[in-house]
């Protein structure tokens, strides 16, 4: 009878640490998407570090989706997306007018990609990080190491506080916010994100919940235990492993 009532007790225990202990499976489309030939080398290469079907998985991006990458760099995961979510899908790499106001060539890259046909269902948009306008609503938006950049390099806690807020109305109801950054120290306040290019996970999450959002979960696939998060991202000993965070936040329906 004891090792029945310590089975009854363990089971539910066990079933519940069951979805932390196995990963789930990259579907076909992320795989193939990820494995993709017209992809750039110089983008495979960098995929060992940046796990782009765990995340993408995790993330619950599909085909048929409309997906939103916001401050796309030179389209790393606009060109995965792309394949993913295939010709019934679209995605619209969205580059800040902010940084095009700095760097007038800063979008030209996912111009570039807009006009591959391999590409055909990517959207160049350049649009105020603090409206977020799209031309329809979408799915999913992404930003991958680029929150800091906004808190700290576009005029403050409030600038990011407003483009968490105009994220959520570009958003279908059930739509998905992702964000992954590189993980500052607890309390750095905004001075990591303008001396370190990192940030606080803590401020992350409460902007966004404070925009209208549910916290849903997080992925570890990014995090590296061994930084110590005092570096700078570009510093040679951590550049490409830095310790990252990964959100997922949702709007409720």
């Amino acid at each position: 009878m004891k090792s029945l009532a310590l089975t009854a007790i363990a089971l539910p225990v066990l079933l519940m640490a069951a979805p932390a202990a196995f990963a789930q499976a990259p579907s076909p489309a992320v795989t193939d998407a990820v494995a993709s030939p017209d992809r750039p080398q110089a983008d495979s290469s960098r995929d060992a570090n940046r796990k782009p079907a765990e995340l993408i998985t995790w993330a619950g991006v599909k085909p048929g989706d409309k997906v939103a990458d916001f401050w796309p760099g030179g389209g790393y995961f606009t060109r995965i997306f792309s394949k993913v979510v295939g010709a019934r899908g679209k995605v619209y790499s969205v580059v800040p007018s902010e940084l095009v106001t700095r760097r007038a060539t800063a979008g030209d890259g996912i111009k570039a990609i807009a006009a591959d046909p391999k590409f055909s269902n990517v959207v160049e948009v350049e649009t105020p990080s603090t409206t977020f306008a799209l031309p329809e609503s979408v799915d999913l938006v992404w930003t991958s190491e680029n929150y800091h950049d906004v808190y700290g390099g576009f005029g403050g806690p409030d600038v990011a506080a407003r483009f968490a807020s105009a994220v959520f109305k570009a958003l279908k109801p059930g739509g998905v916010f992702i964000v992954t950054d590189h993980v500052g120290l607890a309390g750095s306040g905004d001075t990591a994100p303008k001396t370190l290019h990192r940030i606080d996970p803590a401020l992350v999450k409460a902007q966004v919940i404070a925009a209208g959002f549910k916290f849903e979960s997080e992925s570890k696939a990014i995090a590296n235990p061994a930084d110590t998060h005092d570096k700078a991202v570009f510093d040679a000993s951590v550049r490409g492993t830095t310790d990252q965070f990964a959100f997922k936040f949702r709007k409720p329906k």
